[in-house]
């Protein structure tokens, strides 16, 4: 089995937050002078990282290397670092992700030994060839000692495509980049003809906001609607 690649992840994130799938067409056609201006700039690599809330700061150094390699920053666009997808799993680590902390525990540490025992350095210190090379090894479950290692990869990369590409609400999908980067107009609570022909031509002008800034779907009416009707029934 090989590593998953960028275009296979941007096709999965169909699914995460509601977003469209990107064409390999209109992939293919971000341009590298355009990156360069929005994302190369000495800003895009300076953001400081936010006070942690539930992992420590040796889990977090470990997360932020990994979430970079699943989603790199390349010619096509930013990635998960600029998206803030761990600040995204730190955050829902106490909240709709508490399930998973003491996995995050036990797996970051795992991940990090694999790559000091099999490669000499922790894995955040590695270069990007030889941290794709332990992500492989991982995803694979041969990492020699790394128990459930396939389960955790495949954990910690549902976290950074929610954390990539969902609701910018949640802490994570900063500045909009994950939209961007698969062309999602955003969330808006009504479509016109008119616009429902703009999103089908991917000639809609981006709604860059939270479906938490609608007056009409706040966070209070989603909860009210969730107490009052199970989940999945109609309205």
């Amino acid at each position: 089995m090989t590593f998953i690649s960028r275009r296979d992840l941007l096709k999965r994130a169909a699914v995460i937050g509601g977003a469209a799938a990107v064409s390999r067409s209109a992939e293919a056609t971000r341009s590298a002078e355009a990156f360069a201006l929005h994302i190369h700039s000495a800003e895009a690599f300076a953001i400081p990282r936010e006070p942690l809330e539930n992992l420590t700061a040796a889990e977090a150094d470990v997360l932020d290397a990994v979430v970079a390699r699943l989603i790199p920053t390349d010619a096509n666009g930013p990635g998960a670092t600029e998206a803030r997808a761990a600040h995204y799993i730190d955050r829902a680590l106490g909240g709709a992700l508490a399930a998973s902390r003491p996995v995050y525990t036990t797996g970051l540490a795992a991940l990090d030994t694999y790559a000091r025992t099999s490669r000499g350095k922790p894995f955040a210190g590695l270069p990007a060839t030889d941290q794709d090379a332990v992500l492989v090894e991982v995803e694979n479950g041969t990492a020699a000692g790394f128990t459930g290692s396939a389960a955790f990869f495949a954990l910690v990369l549902n976290h950074t495509l929610q954390g990539t590409f969902g609701d910018p609400y949640y802490g994570g999908n900063a500045n909009f980049v994950g939209w961007d980067l698969i062309a999602y107009p955003g969330v808006r609570t009504m479509v016109s003809a008119a616009e429902q022909q703009q999103l089908e031509k991917r000639a809609l002008k981006a709604n860059r906001k939270s479906a938490y800034d609608s007056n009409s779907f706040t966070k209070a009416t989603a909860k009210n609607l969730s107490r009052r009707r199970p989940h999945g029934e109609g309205a």
